[in-house]
């Protein structure tokens, strides 16, 4: 482990500011201290950052040829992230030495979409969220943390369950310094709760926000393979849209089941 050491930075990249923080407010960003976590061949990076919207933890994995995979976390979501990690290295001791033969098997009946996954939780914090997937393949048992993002693919790390410990104090540490007072999660504006709507094997959700642009209602398709696809409608045009959809089924011959229900 080393703090601000990573051998790919410039020196003096600690308390550097950069443009567009991650968060989309196109504000810039200061790096308050860095962390290099390496578990077996993987090594990680947790990052302090601030900018106008407030402090916050990235977590980045490094891959083959140096590309990286990144996780944005307020100081309220990476506190439950720190309980989850402990809860699932206890589920990990409890289960004994991974046995991959074993898990062929069992990935065979419940097919590869699924394949095998232990337990699932769930961190929604500032209208974000985040999916925590116990998991374990020929190579071993790990955790798979992935944050839904309004635009394109889900984002996702994996950490080795034998890493959980290192990677859950390494955080600690982090948070303990440079956490304090920002627990709470970033005040937001008075909007609706979320809702979702169960169709065959999809989950609709929706969910309001808010950036820099205004507000928004953004609906996501997710399918049992916790596939993801996500639009985002301004405020503007949500009545438009509204319109549109009732237009829509008032033109739709009636379903069976709508026919069934009036008659009864």
């Amino acid at each position: 482990m080393s703090e601000s050491g990573d051998d790919e930075r410039r020196p003096g990249q600690q308390g550097r500011r950069r443009g567009n923080g991650p968060n989309g407010t196109g504000s810039n960003e200061k790096e308050l201290a860095s962390q290099q976590v390496q578990i077996q061949s993987k090594r990680f990076y947790i990052d302090v950052k601030e900018n106008q919207r407030g402090r916050f933890i990235k977590l980045a994995e490094v891959g083959v040829g140096g590309r990286k995979s990144r996780i944005v976390l307020s100081i309220a979501a990476a506190h439950d992230l720190k309980q989850f990690l402990c809860e699932f290295s206890d589920l990990n001791a409890q289960m004994g030495p991974s046995q991959p033969n074993q898990q062929n098997s069992s990935e065979s009946k419940r097919g590869e979409l699924d394949a095998g996954l232990i337990k699932s939780e769930i961190i929604t914090k500032d209208r974000k969220r985040y999916y925590l997937d116990f998991k374990e393949n020929q190579r071993g048992r790990f955790l798979r943390i992935s944050m839904v993002v309004q635009r394109g693919p889900r984002a996702f790390i994996a950490i080795p369950a034998q890493g959980l410990i290192e990677f859950k104090d390494h955080l600690s540490d982090m948070l303990e310094r440079y956490g304090v007072g920002f627990e709470q999660e970033q005040p937001q504006p008075d909007l609706p709760e979320s809702k979702s709507v169960k169709a065959d094997n999809k989950i609709f959700y929706f969910d309001s926000g808010s950036n820099a642009r205004g507000v928004f209602l953004k609906i996501s398709e997710v399918r049992q393979s916790r596939y993801r696809t996500s639009i985002t409608i301004p405020q503007a045009h949500l009545a438009e849209v509204r319109d549109q959809i009732n237009d829509f089924l008032n033109k739709l011959p009636a379903s069976p089941s709508a026919t069934e229900a009036s008659q009864q």
